[in-house]
């Protein structure tokens, strides 16, 4: 197996536990949907859908959602909110870098948090903007990474061996100037704002328990280092602990991330 494809396997199995973080991505999936400017009628991808918060918003105004994913367990639990919810969305298991659908398809392409992780940015935003039709509008909220969840990317980064050749770091998706020039010259009318989702948590031990267990990157990195250096486990533990008392207050932890709009020339 290629790097490259042995990578993409590595996250499929990773972000398997990610499901309960949808009770406060969801909140943040409704200011993207308006941020967006999704309305009734709209038709709309969400790469890296998830539990599907984003394309489940969407389609509770109206909108006619589909929402592609890597990791299957994500999509079992995206298609349980289906049900539960009674909307209509139309689920893929895929590939950003690759994926199945025809030229110039949906009015808007939004991803939250999850483009961001695909290993070729190129290629994501190719692929993005090419089932994207001309003069519709292509959103996503990511990380920047002089905050909180950027630097505990680069905290993993740290402790963690190196990524396979090929792939790209994700901290540099909440760095306006890198998203324009990934955006390129496809693209007009290119606009950030920021915004703010508050994680519930009792303390930054919690926190940093909860990441371990739910967190691809972060889990990957725990077993990685359970198994090989247990002394480096314990120091990257403190260090998180210690980045989290920076957001850590009234019992939630401050994550603020950056919005992205554009339209296809």
């Amino acid at each position: 197996m290629d790097p490259i494809a042995q990578f993409k396997e590595g996250a499929k199995q990773a972000w398997s536990s990610f499901a309960p973080t949808e009770m406060v991505t969801g909140s943040a999936a409704q200011r993207l949907v308006k941020f967006a400017g999704i309305t009734r009628g709209t038709t709309v991808l969400d790469v890296g859908c998830g539990t599907g918060v984003v394309a489940l918003t969407a389609a509770r105004i109206g909108a006619k959602a589909t929402g592609i994913d890597l990791t299957p367990k994500l999509l079992e639990r995206a298609k349980e909110n289906t049900s539960i919810t009674k909307l209509e969305v139309e689920w893929h298991e895929g590939d950003v870098e690759a994926m199945p659908f025809d030229d110039a398809k949906f009015d808007v392409v939004v991803s939250q948090f999850g483009h961001m992780f695909a290993p070729r940015p190129e290629v994501a935003v190719k692929e993005m903007l090419r089932v994207l039709k001309p003069k519709g509008t292509i959103a996503f909220s990511t990380w920047p990474p002089e905050l909180y969840i950027g630097k505990m990317f680069a905290l993993r980064a740290k402790y963690a061996p190196p990524p396979p050749p090929g792939v790209s770091p994700v901290s540099p998706w909440g760095d306006p100037n890198i998203v324009c020039a990934r955006l390129g010259a496809a693209v007009t009318n290119v606009f950030f704002d920021r915004d703010t989702m508050r994680f519930q948590i009792l303390s930054p031990q919690h926190m940093r328990v909860f990441f371990e267990h739910n967190v691809g990157p972060v889990s990957q990195l725990v077993q990685t280092l359970e198994a090989a250096d247990p002394s480096q486990l314990s120091a990257f533990r403190n260090e998180l602990e210690e980045l989290i008392t920076h957001y850590f207050e009234d019992n939630h932890v401050r994550q603020d991330y950056l919005l992205t709009r554009a339209t296809k020339i």
